[in-house]
């Protein structure tokens, strides 16, 4: 019996020997294949942009339109607080490497700033101000968070107050 015990010992070591080895040969094989057929792609991409809005002139050539920071969806100051829909795009230059880095890093700062800045006011003050007053506060806030470049121009593809 206790020989029965022992090559049935031998024959599972044999097989665990051989199904570590496998997956030893599997993985370095993969991490071969990978190491020499793959493809490098960009860590971020800066999403397309769209056609400039309406009374924007259209960017020079050479310029792109940032418009990572994406739709947004922020509350106001109010009680009970009323819902804005807001897209903040702008001008840069995508040739400038460091810079659209710095904007692509600062992305959470940016949205963080538009969400503060809704929350400080009402809806009503928020109304009656002109998109123009809106977008210059914050063109402001962004570039004290940029230290490789500045935004110059800001402004909204949709700023939508949801009653």
């Amino acid at each position: 019996m206790q020989k029965y015990a022992s090559v049935v010992l031998h024959i599972c070591y044999r097989l665990l020997l051989i199904i570590c080895l496998a997956l030893i040969l599997f993985l370095a094989g993969g991490t071969i294949y990978g190491l020499i057929f793959r493809k490098s792609k960009p860590l971020y991409t800066i999403p397309a942009a769209p056609a400039s809005p309406l009374g924007q002139e259209p960017p020079v050539k050479g310029e792109g339109i940032f418009t990572g920071i994406g739709r947004l969806r922020v509350v106001t100051g109010d009680t009970p607080p009323v819902t804005v829909v807001i897209s903040v795009a702008f001008p840069y230059n995508p040739q400038d490497g460091p810079f659209t880095e710095e904007l692509a890093v600062k992305v959470p700062s940016f949205r963080a700033v538009v969400s503060e800045y809704f929350k400080a006011h009402t809806a009503e003050e928020l109304r009656v101000m002109k998109d123009s007053v809106i977008e210059a506060e914050l063109l402001v806030r962004y570039n004290r968070l940029l230290r490789l470049g500045t935004i110059e121009t800001l402004y909204f593809n949709d700023l939508m107050f949801i009653d």
